[in-house]
């Protein structure tokens, strides 16, 4: 099977007219409509009328030298958290389905309009991106990359659009990331997720799980997708991603939590990338990490996730709440019991935490770490809450170490072909995304060789 195209060159065929939009946006609803596929599971909705009018609309302002970027007319996933325009946003679940549609397209949602990406559909998550695994009991829940004859969790909570680039029924997706919910799910499935420093893009039109932990990122299939969706994003200017050698890196892996109990692959894999980085002369340093210690006991209770979550959900749970996923409402119904002493410490905890860590980090790059803890779990194993609540949290564990410090993330493949899918994640203090993608970019090759 031919490697599918990025960004970068799916701009140049259609610049060079080697392809349209509407070419484009016509494989990707075929992929979705296979039945032999997993597009029925993927997507929640898929706007076809409006994707392929959109389509001609930007293969004709190509033609007449007006495209608003070199990537308009490119097909890209929504995550069914966001408002579009029209359409109702369920957030994966059933207790939304009566909510007016949305009168204005979500913020983030909006840029991807102005630089003239095509939205192909809203793809399935996790019920109110609540979970790292990616079930979804009320629309499927999509197979992962991993032997899909078995049927392996797609990670979460954006399922949907990671299984979404991998099957290229989109070539790019919109995400969330409150705990790991775009580096997961890229973890799991072999692509590359990107949890950015969360003001860098706003919140609007997004239904919250955590506002201090949400971040708004990309789900692609190269760095440099990431880094092109993530400026869109961020309302910024997009520029040539310059990769940094990797001769002279300074990273720091971290001894503390984040090398606990790793399946065997995962730790195999992650050793055989710190090996092929040094050797490549990258200065790698394992370091304690004592802050990381704080972070369990001040997500004891629930953490941001359930207070904040709670505070959102608490009349529709009322109402609604026998439609909900009960693993998830359990999760939301935890906030109910924090007081707001409890959340007013939570706070100060975190600015403390953030500012220790900022001075442990300042003489490294980045840090460097497996995404998750487990390989991904098989979907029949999970069907008893124990485990799916012990594989939940290997998946998140390393994640959530980074929301918690508003630091940025990428998660790369750094498996080989044939084996289970296992990422690697580049991660830095709040405001080092740029040079977080210049890393990534540098290491990209050489991890996985």
């Amino acid at each position: 099977m031919p490697a599918l195209p990025t960004l970068a060159t799916l701009a140049a065929d259609l610049d060079s007219g080697r392809t349209t939009s509407r070419k484009l946006v016509e494989d990707c609803i075929a992929k979705i409509a296979d039945p032999a596929g997993e597009g029925q599971r993927a997507f929640i909705r898929v706007d076809k009328d409006a994707a392929l009018a959109t389509a001609d609309a930007m293969d004709g302002l190509r033609k007449a030298k007006a495209a608003p970027s070199p990537y308009a007319g490119i097909p890209v996933s929504i995550k069914d958290l966001f408002d579009v325009k029209g359409q109702t946003t369920r957030a994966g679940s059933r207790a939304l389905d009566d909510s007016d549609p949305a009168e204005h397209d979500a913020a983030a949602v909006a840029r991807l309009r102005q630089a003239g990406f095509v939205l192909i559909g809203r793809t399935n998550m996790t019920e109110f991106a609540y979970s790292g695994i990616g079930i979804n009991p009320h629309f499927g829940t999509p197979k992962g990359a991993w032997n899909r004859a078995v049927g392996h969790v797609p990670g979460g909570s954006s399922s949907g659009a990671a299984v979404s680039v991998l099957d290229g029924m989109a070539h790019g997706a919109l995400g969330t990331d409150t705990g790991g919910s775009c580096r997961i799910p890229a973890a799991y499935n072999g692509i590359v997720g990107y949890k950015p420093t969360q003001r860098r893009v706003p919140l609007d039109g997004a239904v919250p799980l955590s506002f201090s932990l949400d971040s708004i990122g990309p789900l692609a299939r190269s760095v440099s997708c990431c880094a092109i969706l993530d400026a869109v994003l961020a309302n910024e200017q997009v520029a040539p991603l310059k990769p940094r050698s990797v001769r002279g890196m300074r990273l720091a892996v971290p001894t503390t939590i984040a090398l606990d109990d790793l399946d065997a692959p995962v730790a195999q894999t992650f050793e055989r990338a710190l090996k092929a980085l040094a050797d490549h002369g990258a200065i790698i340093e394992r370091i304690e990490m004592t802050e990381f210690h704080d972070i369990g006991p001040m997500n004891a209770k629930g953490g941001f996730a359930a207070s904040e979550s709670y505070a959102w959900h608490r009349y529709l749970i009322t109402a609604k709440g026998d439609v909900y996923d009960p693993r998830v409402a359990v999760r939301i119904m935890r906030g109910e019991a924090q007081s707001a002493a409890d959340y007013i410490d939570l706070l100060n905890e975190r600015r403390s935490l953030i500012a220790r860590v900022n001075a442990r980090l300042a003489p490294y790059d980045a840090l460097v770490l497996p995404t998750t803890a487990n390989t991904p779990p098989k979907i029949a194993d999970l069907a008893d809450d124990k485990a799916f609540t012990m594989q939940n949290l290997r998946a998140l564990r390393n994640c959530t170490l980074i929301n918690m410090i508003d630091g940025c993330a990428i998660s790369l493949p750094a498996h080989r072909a044939g084996e289970v899918p296992v990422g690697l994640m580049l991660a830095a203090s709040g405001g080092s995304d740029h040079r977080i993608f210049e890393l990534a970019a540098g290491m990209e090759a050489v991890i996985r060789v």
